[in-house]
Order: structure tokens, then C-alpha cells, then sequence
């Protein structure tokens, strides 16, 4: 198999802007479900879609669905992945993967048991430009690696409604803004040995600034910062005892990166060049998995995101940032 037919969970604007680079992508959409049958239906006329579910129940029973992207809020991410794996559906699960490691766990073992794909959709860790920077440091282009910073803020509404800064959406910056650097540390260092964090609250109780450090049994520090009231450069940087890696803004998205060793010498220029915003490389990434039956994944596997999650809950546990529903305990 190498192409996968693929049914569309919640209508909202990552779903277009994934279906969207589906398209330019070629590749086959061919159902999408959402809980009102008025919203599928005006998905399904403005991209071509040949049907329309109004319950997520009826995309599971659809036969022709192979693999699902599910794109609701986090809260509404563990139902219908459930769901779908039931039905012996692959899914793609919009990042964060969850609100807790204990769903993300849970995903993983039903998916597991039913010898299907459940996949993060991180889309970073599948961009041409994050590929090429493993390679280089793979090469030992850099020497000793000892330190990665990199940061995502976005000046975002106030609006306490906004999903956002809905405690009940799994609002806060961490999971829709911190989940992107985070996962880079994770990328180039692995697991980290320590964890500190910070932030700012605001009055809803969803976190609105955030900043972590993180150090490893080798001594590496990793640091990021995320917000949603403030926009930066959002850069990145990788260094080296004999050179360095910097990522131009927008380093999470279509960019460009220098190697530059310690003398000022520009070892390398890589410049990000392909259709669409890239969301499809994940996608292309998933459909590659299911083809050779490695449902762990490989780039980003099944276990790294349930600790990457552990290790969110560990932030949350230090900023008090606790969501409906979780013990305090």
C-alpha cells in the first residue's frame, strides 16, 4: 500500500489547513465527520469531499475511511481516537497529542492491541529542514552538542472564551505553543535528567508565558520559551564546541538555517524550498509507517510522545496548571 484514503474528525481551521495541503500533496480524501451534520456538509462542498458524516461514530463505520487526522481541541482528542481505533482505523492525532501521559498511554495500548497507527501529529519532526539538521547532527558537523534554545510566542486574543485560554479546551501556551520547542529538545537530546519551569497565569487559570529548562545526564541545557500574549523571532539555536546551528524565524515552519563553525566560516545554508504550508509531510510520514507495518512510528514513535506528554505534566504539576476533570493530588 502507499497511499491511504483518508476521512477528516472536526471541521475547524487546522483541518483545513491540513486537508489543504492533502491536496497539494495528491493525495485521497475521501470522508469527513463532525458532531453537526451542517458543518461536514460545508467542509466536505468547499474541498470536494465525496461524503459528509455529522457524528464521528459514522466515520468510524465508514469502510472506505483507512486512517483519520483528528483535529478537535486536546480534551476531545482520547474519545474518538478511541473510537476510531475500534474500528481498526489508523489515526493521526493533532498535536498535543493529549492533555496527560495517562490518555496519550491509553491511546497507545488500544492502538497497540489493534495492530493499527496511532501517530502524533508534530509536523515539525517531518519537515525537510529537521531532517536535514539530524543528519548534520548525526555527522558530528558541530563537534560536542551542548545547549539548544528555541522559542514559539504569538500575540493571541485575551479573550477568556478563546479556545486558547479555555481551561476546559486545554487552554494555555504550553500544549498549543510549548508543545513545538519541547519536542525539538526531545528530537536532539532525548529525555531530559531535570526539569524547571515557570510561568505567568492569567485569570481564566490557563498559562499565557512559559519558560523551561532542562538538563541532561551528559551535562547538555536545553531552554524555551513560549506566549501567547507576546510575538518574538521565534528562532532557534543548536551549539556545538565546534560549531553552531541557527534557525531563522519562523524555525518550527518553511525556513532557512546556517551551519557556522566557531571561526565564523558558514559551513552550510539550507534554504526550505516545497508546495503547501508542509503539514502533508507528516502525512506522508504516516501513510510510509502503515505501508511497512511499523505502527510504533520511527521520527517521532508511539512511547517518545507518551513521555513527552509525562514530561508536560510534570510543567503543569510545577505551574499549577491543572485542567477540569485531573486530580490535584
Amino acid at each position: 500500500m502507499t497511499a491511504l484514503r483518508w476521512g477528516i474528525l472536526a471541521t475547524g481551521g487546522i483541518a483545513h489547513s491540513f486537508v489543504s495541503d492533502l491536496r497539494v500533496a495528491g493525495r485521497d480524501v475521501v470522508a469527513v465527520a463532525s458532531r453537526t451534520q451542517d458543518r461536514a456538509d460545508a467542509f466536505a462542498a468547499e474541498f470536494g469531499i465525496p461524503r459528509a458524516h455529522g457524528s464521528w461514530a459514522d466515520l468510524a463505520a465508514d469502510p472506505d475511511v483507512d486512517i483519520v487526522y483528528i483535529a478537535t481541541p486536546h480534551p476531545q482528542h482520547i474519545e474518538p481516537a478511541l473510537l476510531m481505533i475500534d474500528a481498526g482505523k489508523h489515526v493521526l492525532i493533532e498535536k498535543a497529542f493529549t492533555v496527560n501521559a495517562a490518555e496519550a498511554a491509553q491511546i497507545g495500548d488500544a492502538a497497540a492491541a489493534k495492530g493499527v497507527l496511532a501517530m502524533e501529529a508534530m509536523w515539525t519532526r517531518y519537515l525537510p529542514h529537521m531532517i536535514r539538521i539530524r543528519e548534520i547532527l548525526a555527522a558530528g558537523t558541530l563537534g560536542e552538542v551542548r545547549s539548544l534554545t528555541a522559542d514559539h510566542t504569538q500575540a493571541i486574543t485575551a479573550d477568556p472564551a478563546h479556545r486558547l485560554n479555555a481551561l476546559e479546551l486545554g487552554g494555555g501556551a504550553l500544549l498549543d505553543l510549548g508543545i513545538y520547542p519541547i519536542s525539538f529538545t526531545w528530537d536532539v537530546f532525548g529525555r531530559p535528567e531535570r526539569i524547571l519551569a515557570a510561568a505567568r497565569m492569567m485569570d481564566t487559570g490557563a498559562d499565557e508565558e512559559l519558560a523551561t529548562i532542562f538538563t541532561y545526564p551528559g551535562g547538555q541545557i536545553a531552554t524555551t520559551f513560549s506566549s501567547s500574549r507576546t510575538k518574538g523571532r521565534n528562532i532557534a539555536t543548536i551549539l556545538g564546541t565546534e560549531a553552531r546551528i541557527e534557525i531563522a524565524g519562523v524555525w518550527y515552519a518553511r525556513t532557512s538555517f546556517q551551519v557556522i563553525a566557531n571561526d565564523g566560516t558558514v559551513l552550510e545554508r539550507y534554504e526550505s524550498d516545497y508546495d503547501g504550508t508542509g503539514l502533508y509531510f507528516e502525512a506522508l510520514a504516516a501513510e510510509r509507517l502503515v505501508a511497512a507495518g511499523e505502527f510504533g512510528g520511527d521520527i517521532l514513535t508511539i512511547d517518545e510522545t507518551v513521555a513527552i506528554m509525562a514530561c508536560l505534566d510534570e510543567i503543569r504539576s510545577q505551574i499549577g496548571l491543572v485542567y477540569p476533570g485531573e486530580s490535584t493530588d
